[in-house]
């Protein structure tokens, strides 16, 4: 499985940024998708994940209420839309395939399998 992230980029703080991760091989509903990001001298942490079918989502307390992840089985894509984003949001994010289970969320980045090359958001006025 490949994936490629894309969507990142400059934003003032309060504003809104969407991600996209389009995936390509495998069977992209049989994964479970998350997306994670990492700041400088920081460990990468977990977002938000969504299972294979997009019936249940889980996202870090950092962001809920902000982020929604999404995806679209059809056109092989999960999203994250980003809003009232903060300067501690400033991060690469990564999109990440879980091939383990389509049913099971996990925030540990060892679950997953399959990492895009990220994509960098930097949330500064």
């Amino acid at each position: 499985v490949q994936l490629q992230a894309s969507g990142g980029g400059l934003v003032q703080p309060g504003g809104s940024l969407s991600l996209a991760c389009k995936a390509s091989g495998g069977i992209f509903n049989k994964y479970t998708m998350g997306w994670f990001r990492q700041a400088p001298g920081k460990e990468r942490e977990f977002v938000a994940a969504i299972t294979g079918s997009g019936g249940s989502t889980y996202l870090a307390d950092s962001v809920k209420g902000r982020f929604t992840i999404s995806r679209d089985n059809a056109k092989n894509m999960v999203s994250l839309q980003m809003r009232s984003l903060k300067p501690e949001d400033t991060a690469v994010y990564y999109c990440a395939a879980d091939d383990w289970s389509d049913s099971f969320i996990s925030i540990s980045s060892y679950e997953y399998d399959y990492w895009g090359q990220g994509t960098q958001v930097t949330v500064s006025s």
